[in-house]
């Protein structure tokens, strides 16, 4: 069977469907969305494979649109059209078991049972065997430099059809759209496709084998890639000599600014920071990923706008930012944050619902209220004074009567009525977490 057959045999093609719905995703320039790709396919599947099949297919240009950084700057992703997803996502599906074998296990990105944790794993490893010396690289705009003709020179090594060869680099060319401009690229594969993944480890699985080659201990997430020696002389000449490479080799731009020799007390990875204990090097998270949290949860709960919400909505979105955010970072030893952070958030959630009840007399009520159905013993006239207090709200949220009876204890209790969550418990959840992660390594 041809590999274009696997590409667009109806299985591969209904599964690369189910693929983009279930990861969702913004509309391409055409605006059709991910609920249309069914009836979308039933339509003109056939007329899609023909035109494939005849080297005729024309992708659509990308949509250009940009992300934040933890810097500051922001990231260029081009946003396919979800039928081009499907496409791109039909050939990573066939493409992936082909050149997995042959991927080194140093890479960790976008890959199968990989993730941050295994390469920040990898790294502890080398550290603690005595690698202190981090080359720190940074190749200046990876995604938008990669060289075409390069690229499909390393596919042709596994890859010897030319329809998709074909296929692929008509993605490649398809162009970006910005302003309702479009501009054809002369490189880069554009971040926001389900095969640029691949075709990103494709094109520096080269570099992985020329560092294992040289016997070099390194990790490689995506395009941020660290290599550990032993010594400063040794770290300075490897840092010289993969430079050169990757510029002659790959057409790749290092960063002379970026790229540097450190030692693991001043070097951050992959938003991981690194301290030596009794025990050996352990990871702590960095301080921009933790002011990132902070953010995120400050943007869902800004008063004027939560307290007009049901209270579910923002506990269901904050559990979700908070869990996500700890399930990244759990590797990290984090226990002293995770107490202020929980203190911080407790206390945004009070202030919240001191909002919602707006006027004393409904503050008594319901002040009254926990304090009978939580047995907690308040005389009434302390929280009489509390309800009617002219201080202000944030004041207000930090008074022993709303601590005690908004505690973490009612917070995390849900409420079916309202079909409300219980508030997370950002210590004990991550707390949790790290046992899981103990018991499972042991």
């Amino acid at each position: 069977m041809r590999l274009i057959d696997q590409i667009l045999s109806d299985r591969n093609l209904d599964e690369a469907i189910k693929a983009v719905r279930r990861n969702k995703g913004a509309p391409g320039i055409d605006e059709m969305t991910v609920e249309e790709l069914d009836r979308y396919f039933d339509e003109h599947r056939a007329e899609i494979k023909a035109a494939i099949l005849a080297k005729k297919y024309k992708p659509d240009p990308v949509r250009r649109v940009y992300i934040p950084k933890a810097n500051g700057k922001k990231r260029p992703l081009g946003i396919p059209t979800v039928k081009d997803r499907v496409i791109q996502q039909a050939i990573a599906q066939v493409l992936s078991p082909m050149f997995e074998p042959a991927f080194c296990n140093s890479s960790h990105g976008y890959r199968p049972g990989r993730s941050v944790h295994t390469a920040m794993a990898q790294v502890l490893e080398y550290l603690n065997q005595g690698y202190e010396w981090i080359v720190d690289l940074d190749i200046e705009k990876f995604f938008d430099t990669v060289n075409h003709d390069k690229l499909v020179s390393i596919l042709r090594k596994r890859v010897e059809y030319a329809t998709t060869l074909n296929l692929i680099r008509r993605f490649l060319r398809a162009g970006i759209m910005e302003d309702g401009l479009v501009s054809p690229p002369e490189d880069g594969v554009p971040q926001g496709g389900p095969l640029s993944p691949l075709l990103s480890n494709i094109y520096l699985n080269e570099f992985d084998h020329e560092l294992e080659s040289r016997g070099l201990h390194y990790v490689r997430y995506a395009d941020d890639c660290q290599i550990y020696v032993k010594s400063e002389m040794a770290a300075n000449r490897v840092m010289a000599s993969v430079t050169s490479w990757l510029e002659r080799k790959l057409f790749l731009r290092v960063s002379a600014e970026k790229t540097h020799v450190v030692r693991p007390m001043k070097s951050q990875y992959l938003g991981f920071r690194f301290w030596k204990s009794k025990d050996g090097w352990q990871l702590r998270v960095g301080e921009d990923r933790k002011a990132r949290l902070y953010d995120k949860v400050r943007n869902v709960t800004i008063r004027k706008y939560a307290a007009a919400l049901p209270l579910s909505w923002t506990f269901n979105k904050v559990n979700e930012i908070v869990r996500g955010w700890i399930n990244h970072y759990r590797i990290a030893s984090m226990k002293t944050f995770m107490e202020e952070f929980a203190s911080w958030l407790r206390h945004r959630i009070r202030v919240i619902i001191l909002k919602q009840w707006k006027n004393p007399r409904t503050k008594f009520v319901n002040l009254m209220k926990l304090n009978r159905h939580f047995r907690c013993n308040i005389p009434e006239e302390r929280i009489r004074r509390t309800a009617n207090t002219r201080k202000g709200l944030y004041a207000n949220a930090n008074f022993d009567v709303v601590n005690f009876l908004l505690s973490p204890k009612v917070l995390q209790e849900p409420n079916k009525k309202e079909g409300r969550p219980g508030l997370i418990d950002p210590l004990g959840y991550y707390l949790e977490g790290r046992r899981r992660l103990v018991s499972a390594v042991m």
